[in-house]
């Protein structure tokens, strides 16, 4: 999405017709597990693998006959996460930032909506039988919340993998300003590329 910038809501519904509104969601649950006994896990949080092989999030492009972005992204997230994702709707409370792509020209609206650990197991559970599991999602993948002792293993790492568009700085604003990570891991992590969007929505 070279030459894009973020904006507010109600700038990204004004655009015109020559633009296509795409939805995802992060979904993500508290996680009381151990890495090797004394690792926290915090959170569990999802990604998908996608079928161009870049890491997204799951959702997709609101077709006309969705009555809104939230009807849009809920019809997505039932077809690559199959029938646990209708446990739970994403809703407009749940959204957090809008991405303005110029070629092509697409807006990328994302959200984050908070599970039941139950309900995240249920997703990882039923996805391998969505209707698009093997055609555009090639799995599910959680992403690691913590750095091994070499300062590489665990996020550092899983960020050096290629996403898709602007995932990779919505999944750090995300985690920072949900709180999924202890206060100040993100500015002590060495990101690739030394970028991170800045809240400010700024172009």
């Amino acid at each position: 999405m070279a030459g894009g910038r973020w904006l507010e809501l109600a700038e990204a519904l004004g655009l015109g017709s020559g633009w296509r509104h795409a939805c995802h969601a992060m979904l993500y649950a508290p996680d009381q597990g151990l890495l090797f006994g004394h690792i926290p896990l915090r959170y569990a949080v999802l990604m998908q693998m996608r079928f161009d092989g870049r890491l997204g999030f799951p959702g997709g492009f609101v077709d006309a006959q969705d009555s809104s972005l939230e009807d849009g992204l809920n019809r997505e997230l039932l077809e690559e996460l199959g029938e646990a994702a209708a446990a739970f709707r994403v809703e407009r409370s749940d959204y957090r930032s809008s991405y303005a792509g110029t070629r092509p020209r697409v807006v990328a609206h994302f959200y984050a909506k908070r599970l039941t650990p139950e309900q995240l197991a249920a997703v990882e559970a039923e996805a391998p039988r969505a209707k698009d599991h093997g055609l555009e999602v090639l799995g599910l993948v959680r992403v690691p919340l913590y750095t091994l002792l070499d300062g590489v293993g665990g996020l550092p790492a899983f960020l050096e993998n290629s996403f898709i568009g602007v995932a990779r700085e919505q999944l750090l604003d995300a985690l920072q300003d949900l709180g999924l990570l202890e206060s100040g891991f993100i500015q002590g992590l060495k990101i690739p590329g030394g970028h991170k969007k800045q809240l400010s929505m700024d172009p």
